[in-house]
């Protein structure tokens, strides 16, 4: 399950997020562990809460004032209250002064008290991509991964069945590469996995005959993606002997494959001397798009056939 620590949190937003680091700083070891919030009622982010805490409590001028009201037994008891729920650290935003007793209880808590001069919803709202992105659920697949026009593809299949040079002729005419080989998907959303090249990968292309390729070099900045979300699968399967003959030819339901618990689109292409890849591939995609359309053709080839036999009748 993936973690960062607040420390982590503070060195990649401090630029972004304008944050200084206010008091706590013993608390800059605590994780952040999404495992810890199935069976909890806290939040990810949001303003200061103590019925259901977040991990992050945001406080603006409105919290501040409150905390200022309350007198400090009955404050000191809610936030110790607040530190036993899990909480990771705070960020006082809009450019407020933090209070003098909020700094002494971070320290005594062992909690990060950060700041930012950003409004408190904008900073929200920055941060919340960030959260989903780093600790989102996360698998390494084997294949190439495209932009194939507009869409992002993954072409898996046995080694050997010819997945560099469909990527190469993919990129070739116009497709992008995000990763060759090992591609780490995360799932960011619900329904979404988006997929990057780790770093040691990224730019290349490995092709059986041509060794190790730059696409970068050879083809420019623009046959290259940072991150896509995927969106089809596209399967290259070589059948041996008969096997070609048992591939069904009117699949009546699409298929799909699930990953992370998210169901992608899957089409499976058999692979054979003169069968042009590339363009079998793009012709998937715009089909898919079609179908994300409302628009099936193998549906509206069967309607058409019906009622041609009820015509006939």
């Amino acid at each position: 399950m993936p973690r960062i620590s607040v420390k982590q949190l503070f060195e990649d937003n401090r630029d972004k997020l304008r944050l200084a680091w206010i008091a706590g700083r013993d608390g800059g070891v605590k994780d952040l562990d999404p495992g810890s919030l199935k069976d909890s009622q806290e939040g990810l982010i949001g303003h200061l809460n103590f019925v259901h805490p977040n991990w992050i409590q945001v406080l603006a001028r409105p919290e501040i004032d409150h905390l200022d009201s309350l007198d400090p037994v009955a404050r000191e008891k809610l936030m110790h209250q607040l530190a036993r729920s899990g909480l990771a650290c705070m960020i006082v935003a809009g450019g407020e002064q933090a209070p003098q007793h909020l700094q002494v209880l971070a320290d005594t808590m062992r909690t990060a008290l950060l700041a930012s001069s950003l409004d408190s919803v904008e900073l929200m709202w920055m941060l919340r991509p960030y959260l989903a992105r780093v600790l989102a659920q996360s698998i390494t697949m084997h294949g190439v991964f495209l932009d194939v026009l507009g869409m992002g593809v993954l072409i898996t299949g046995d080694s050997g069945v010819g997945k560099s040079e469909l990527g190469l002729e993919l990129i070739s005419r116009g497709s992008g590469l995000i990763a060759d080989d090992v591609i780490e998907f995360s799932r960011i959303a619900p329904e979404t996995l988006e997929g990057q090249c780790p770093q040691l990968l990224r730019d290349f292309l490995e092709v059986r005959g041509l060794g190790v390729l730059n696409i970068r070099t050879i083809f420019g900045e623009a046959a290259l993606r940072p991150r896509k979300n995927l969106k089809m699968i596209v399967h290259l399967d070589k059948p041996a002997g008969t096997e070609a003959h048992y591939f069904e030819r009117l699949p009546l339901k699409p298929g799909v494959e699930d990953i992370l618990g998210v169901s992608i689109s899957k089409v499976t292409i058999p692979v054979a001397a003169g069968r042009n890849l590339a363009v079998l591939v793009e012709a998937a995609v715009r089909n898919h798009v079609l179908q994300l359309r409302g628009i099936d053709s193998t549906r509206d080839f069967i309607a058409r056939q019906a009622q041609e036999i009820e015509k006939q009748k």
